[in-house]
């Protein structure tokens, strides 16, 4: 049996608003323009759908991690209700400065999924608004996609300054899709 491929989405900035104080409750949480419609075309096609998203909130003491799984049950049920799909969601919810292996750019959730549903990380492509978005996917071998929308303007200047190449810049998760049904000739 061949591997599967997957599409992997960060949360915060690129299915959500981000905010410089984080999401810490259903309240705070936003969708951001046509991200669900995104996530419904994407639900056509043959990719795993997984969000793997830092949420070092969780390790700030700033929200427990059973309000983050409340916040993931509606997000979920907000997609489904949009005809969408994700398949799986994983979180890393440590500070930066705990070294952990899971939190981006580090590659645990991505192996983690990989384990879970036979992933082929080489075949698949990461979508993310920041550099370690972008550090991920390459430490994996997949294809990093950066968008515009929450942190990404701001990192793609830094991307830009410090001479980062090899990504695909796209406005929103609807011009990734976009992209994804053009490099793939497949229709979303």
């Amino acid at each position: 049996m061949s591997q599967r491929r997957a599409v992997f989405l960060d949360r915060d900035g690129v299915i959500s608003v981000n905010r410089s104080d984080y999401v810490k409750t259903w309240d705070e949480f936003v969708f951001l323009p046509r991200s669900l419609k995104a996530i419904h075309r994407l639900a056509a096609s043959h990719f795993v759908i997984a969000v793997t998203t830092n949420q070092s909130v969780v390790g700030r003491g700033l929200m427990t991690e059973t309000t983050l799984r409340d916040i993931h049950t509606r997000m979920l049920a907000q997609v489904e209700r949009a005809g969408g799909r994700i398949d799986a969601l994983y979180y890393c919810p440590h500070r930066p400065e705990d070294q952990c292996d899971c939190r981006k750019p580090s590659t645990g959730m991505y192996l983690r999924a990989a384990h879970d549903f036979d992933i082929a990380l080489a075949q698949s492509i990461v979508v993310g608004d920041a550099l370690d978005d972008i550090a991920a996917a390459r430490a994996i071998g997949a294809k990093p996609i950066l968008v515009l929308t929450g942190r990404g303007l701001e990192q793609h200047a830094k991307m830009v300054e410090q001479n980062h190449s090899g990504y695909q810049v796209v406005d929103d998760l609807w011009s990734a899709v976009d992209w994804i049904a053009r490099e793939e000739n497949i229709s979303l």
